[in-house]
Formats: C-alpha cells, structure tokens, sequence
C-alpha cells in the first residue's frame, strides 16, 4: 500500500471518532512526518484543506500554549451547518468561468484573455476577479484540484505520419537482435547525443549544494568562442550494457560516427568479443549514421576491412528515434549524472561521462577526441560502388551489411 492510500485509510477510520479539532491535529503531525510536500499530500489523501492542516501545524508549534476549543455536544466544535461555505455555493458562477479560463476553446470564449499567456494560478486569479468573483490564488488552486486539474507538461506521443512497414521493421529489427545475440555476436546501438556548450552555462536539472548558496552561471547561452562546444556520440552495447562515448570537437559526420565505433571496437567490443565475425549496428536513419548518407557506407567498409568484421546495419523506421535502446538505457543516464552542473571544460564532460553508472551495472568509458571532420565530403558513384554492399530482401534501403574486401 502506498503512502497516499495508507493516509487515506487512516482518516477514514479515525473520522468517526475524532472531532475536527483532532482531526485537524492529526492531519498536521502527519504532514509534519512526512517533511517537505507533506501537507499537499495529507490535503490530497484526506480531502482536508491545506488552511486546515496549517491551522494543526501551528497549533503544534504552540506547544499547547493554547487551550483547547470548547466542544458542543456529540463532541463537535460547531453547530452542524456551520463553518464558512464553499466557494462554488456561494458564487455558482465560479467553476463555469474558471474552466473557461484554463480550457477557452473547449468551455469559453475563444478570445479569452488568458488563450496567449501562462495560466498561472496567480494570473486565474486576477482574472477571476475582474469578473467579479472574490477569490484567491490559493483557492484557485484548491478549485482546480476539486476539478480534477493538475500541472502536466506536454507529452511526445505524435509522431507524425508513419511508415507502412514501421511496425515490421521493428520486429525485424527485434528479431536480428535476438539471432546475433543467440550466436555470441555483438549488437550495439549507436547515436550523437546533442551538442553541448561548455562554460559556466546553466544546465538543467538541481544538485544538493548549501543552502542560499546555488552555484553562479551565466545569465545568458552565447557559446564561449575559447572553449566551444563539444559532440558525443554514443555506442552502446546491448548484450554487456557498457558504451562507449566519443567525444568530439568538431562537426558531427559520418566519418566521425565511424571513428567512434571504430574506438569502442578497439577498446572494449574487441577484448569482450575475441571471436565475433559479425557486428550488428542498429541506429537512427538520419543524422550522421544516416541510410541515406554515401559517406557512411564508406567508411563502414573502411572499418569492416580494418576489423575483418561483417558489419550488418539497421535502421530505425523514420521518426522513430526515441526507440532507439541507447537513448533510454545510456544517454538519459548521462544527462541524469550532470544534472544541475555547468559543463566548465571537455574534461568535466569526458569525467561526467565516464562516471555515469546504474543500479543495473551499466558503465561507460568516455574518451576525447580531438580530430578535426570535414564538412560536406562528396563521395562518387565510383567510391560507392567499390563499397561490398548487401542489401537484406526486406527494405534493404534500411537493412543491408558491408562485408570486409580482399
């Protein structure tokens, strides 16, 4: 049972046999447990407001320096019927223009004031009041929660028209995954995580620091023409959960995406996998892995004389890149571990990376790399041509292997 249900069922059990009073007091030395967000937790759990929980906590912090209220009889504080009404009988206009206001389109006027500013509780308010309603921040809130209203941030769900086969490619995918596995060969998804600027830039996220004392950033994102930005790009291995990241100074291209595989080969696939003949690579179709790109399929070939490897490639369908496994099993890690820190020099990221772990054992090694990638290779029908290309029967546009030349 969780905390909320436990809350609730004690109140439900304690209500016939205390007055308000006690229950009041109950609530607060509940809350008080329960340490920060513990009065929005009992108010939620027990439907008593927050002015009532805090009336209890400082009947508390009296320290029974006050005396206790005078009870009627049946052990109630007031005559039944008593007490301030609520809001919504007083005023039963209120929630009509209230959910006018934070849903225009759907409940009011489409030219509400508020359709093109942040519906604040405060700014709901004030506008409330305009329309004659007596009301405060406060109750606004308690009113949307009545409502069954809370603060939710949009959620990526759209993703666009889809791909007829998009649901065939990812069981496809799915089921090379599972073969190589089977065989003792390597998978490993790969991707670029987004640029990042270095500096003393504020980055998301809070760290525990003393209090009043947060650390000082700049005001303003202008990148820093001494230190730059940095690049890196991510392999991760799906059999061993550990990756790899390159991090990298220059453009983002297919020649690095390569390098960077080539380094996790040489670091850690080749030591983990001695004998592997064949290496599946799964990853987004666009960016600098991109199935589109010539230069990709060149440099793989590259690799795969180099590693004496097979390297078999598959893409994930179009708009479909938050599927890929190293977004939700390596990057959301590394961006949890640098939470709230500026990112100062290349080192400080090297070191946040390379010290990034879970409970489930993932762990990562990070390197600098300090080579420089030109922009806009062109590669010919020629250099293509010479790449040993082998499309798979089925959508060999998004499937295909580069097999190692003589």
């Amino acid at each position: 049972m969780d905390s909320a249900a436990a809350l609730r069922s004690k109140f439900r059990a304690l209500e016939p046999w205390f007055d308000e009073a006690s229950l009041r007091v109950w609530a607060a030395v509940e809350a008080r447990s329960l340490g920060r967000g513990g009065v929005s937790a009992v108010a939620r759990a027990t439907g008593l407001s927050r002015t009532t929980i805090h009336a209890g906590l400082a009947q508390l912090e009296a320290k029974g320096k006050k005396k206790a209220p005078a009870r009627g009889a049946g052990g109630r504080i007031r005559a039944p019927g008593g007490g301030r009404k609520k809001l919504a009988i007083k005023d039963p206009a209120l929630l009509r223009d209230l959910e006018a206001l934070v849903e225009p389109l759907a409940r009011g006027d489409p030219q509400s004031p508020l359709r093109w500013t942040c519906k604040s509780t405060t700014r709901l308010a004030a506008e409330l009041n305009r329309k004659a309603h007596r009301v405060s921040q406060r109750s606004v809130c308690d009113l949307l929660a009545d409502l069954d209203y809370s603060l939710q941030s949009t959620r990526k769900t759209r993703e666009g028209a889809q791909h007829p086969d998009r649901d065939a490619q990812f069981a496809y995918i799915a089921k090379r995954v599972a073969q190589f596995q089977a065989a003792g060969q390597p998978v490993i998804s790969v991707d670029t995580k987004k640029k990042e600027l270095l500096g003393d830039f504020a980055n998301a996220g809070r760290e525990w620091r003393p209090k009043g004392q947060p650390e000082a950033v700049r005001v303003h994102d202008f990148a820093d023409e001494r230190l730059g930005k940095v690049v890196p790009y991510g392999v991760y291995d799906l059999s061993a959960n550990a990756g790899w990241v390159s991090v990298g100074i220059d453009h983002d291209t297919a020649e690095f995406a390569v390098e960077s595989i080539r380094r996790w080969w040489r670091e850690m696939g080749a030591p983990l996998y001695p004998r592997a003949k064949r290496l599946l690579i799964t990853a987004d179709c666009g960016g600098s892995n991109g199935h589109r790109l010539r230069l990709w399929k060149v440099e793989l070939q590259k690799l795969a004389n180099e590693a004496r490897l097979e390297l078999h490639v598959s893409h994930f369908p179009p708009g479909t890149s938050k599927w890929n496994k190293i977004e939700h099993r390596m990057f959301c890690h590394i961006t949890q571990n640098w939470r709230g820190r500026p990112l100062l020099s290349r080192q400080v990221v090297v070191n946040l990376i390379g010290h990034t772990t879970t409970g489930e054992g993932l762990r990562i090694k990070a390197r600098l790399d300090t080579r420089r990638y030109a922009a806009g290779i062109k590669v010919s029908d020629q250099q293509l041509a010479a790449v040993n290309l082998k499309p798979d029967p089925f959508h060999g546009e998004w499937n295909y292997a580069v097999a190692a030349t003589k």
